[in-house]
């Protein structure tokens, strides 16, 4: 036991929320979005599906702001973590740097020769097949 060293205390980061959103506390009880984002994926999917989520259970901006940075993992709580102390002062500011920062990671949007390989499988009534047509246009 003597050999052994001491338990290191995890880093201490500056923190890019203004002070007012820091000081807002999240209940106990509040479910947060159950979604992660390491700095690859895309982006838009991402923030889709924060808000769906973040729809379905409420909170204020402060708690947005909280709650979307605990589903940064990875590279992209690297970038979250070198922005400057207090840098950050509402959801809105937050949600257009993540777009910035990872504008790269947006699916293009298709181009029409993209639609030319898409057929009706056999046994597909035409029903199935333009409704199938239309979601991937």
């Amino acid at each position: 036991m003597e050999d052994q060293e001491p338990a290191t205390p995890p880093r201490e980061f500056p923190m890019s929320f203004l002070q007012d959103i820091m000081d807002v506390t999240i209940p106990a009880t509040f479910v947060g979005p159950k979604v992660t984002f390491i700095g690859t994926e895309d982006l838009k999917a991402h923030l889709t599906t924060f808000h769906t989520q973040m729809m379905l259970v409420g909170g204020s901006e402060a708690v947005r702001c909280k709650l979307f940075m605990s589903t940064l993992v990875g590279t992209a709580m690297d970038w979250f973590i070198s922005l400057p102390d207090g840098h950050m002062t509402s959801f809105p500011q937050l949600t257009k740097l993540f777009r910035a920062q990872y504008i790269t990671n947006q699916a293009p949007p298709p181009i029409s020769y993209d639609f030319f390989d898409i057929r009706q499988y056999q046994g597909e009534s035409l029903k199935e097949f333009l409704h199938r047509f239309g979601a991937q246009v």
